[in-house]
C-alpha cells in the first residue's frame, strides 16, 4: 500500500533532471524551502500528476505528494519522487490518501461526502464515473467540522489509476 506524505514550502528552483538524451527535459527538479528553511527536491517525471493542471515557477508555494515507502537516496538535500504536486490556494485544501468504503481516509482523518456539485475526474480530466470509495484519491476541499475524522464536502475528486491494483 503506498503511504502519501507530503512537504510544503516555496519553490526556489527549477530545473532539468540529467538524464539519457531521448528523456532530456521531460524530468525536472522542484527545489522547495519549507518553513524551517530546510530545502528538499522533488523529482517529476511526465506522470506526476499537477492539480488542476497548473504550471508552478519559482516564488509558489507547493506541496508535493511522495510515497514514504518509495526507496530515496541518502543524499542532501533529501530527495523525492512526487506523484502529485499542488499549489497553494486560499482556503483549498489537498489530501492524497486511499479513501476505504466509507470514504475515510487511510489515516482516519478525513471523511468525505459527496455531493452533486462535486467533480470527480480521472487524472486525464475526463469525469469518473465509477464508485471512487476503495481507491487513492486526490481530494481538493475547503472547510472542515471539527470532529475526528474531519468532513467535508469536496469541491473535486481526483481517481488516481496508479496502475498498483486499483480497478479504475
Amino acid at each position: 500500500m503506498i503511504n502519501f506524505q507530503s512537504i510544503s514550502g516555496i519553490i526556489i528552483a527549477i530545473s532539468d533532471l540529467l538524464t539519457v538524451p531521448e528523456k532530456m527535459g521531460c524530468y525536472k527538479i522542484i527545489s522547495i524551502q519549507k518553513m524551517d528553511g530546510e530545502i528538499v527536491n522533488f523529482i517529476i517525471s511526465p506522470e506526476t500528476y499537477f492539480v488542476d493542471h497548473i504550471m508552478v515557477r519559482p516564488g509558489d508555494m507547493v506541496s508535493g505528494f511522495y510515497d514514504a515507502n518509495a526507496p530515496v537516496p541518502l543524499i542532501y538535500p533529501p530527495q523525492y519522487q512526487a506523484v502529485v504536486m499542488a499549489r497553494a490556494e486560499p482556503g483549498r485544501n489537498v489530501k492524497v490518501d486511499f479513501f476505504d468504503e466509507d470514504l475515510v481516509s487511510s489515516d482516519g482523518l478525513l471523511k468525505l461526502t459527496l455531493a452533486p456539485t462535486t467533480r470527480i475526474l480521472l487524472e486525464n480530466g475526463q469525469a469518473f464515473t465509477g464508485n471512487p470509495a476503495k481507491r487513492y484519491l486526490i481530494a481538493v476541499y475547503g472547510p472542515t467540522t471539527r470532529s475526528i475524522p474531519a468532513q467535508t464536502t469536496p469541491e473535486q475528486i481526483v481517481v488516481l489509476c496508479l496502475g498498483i491494483g486499483t480497478n479504475c
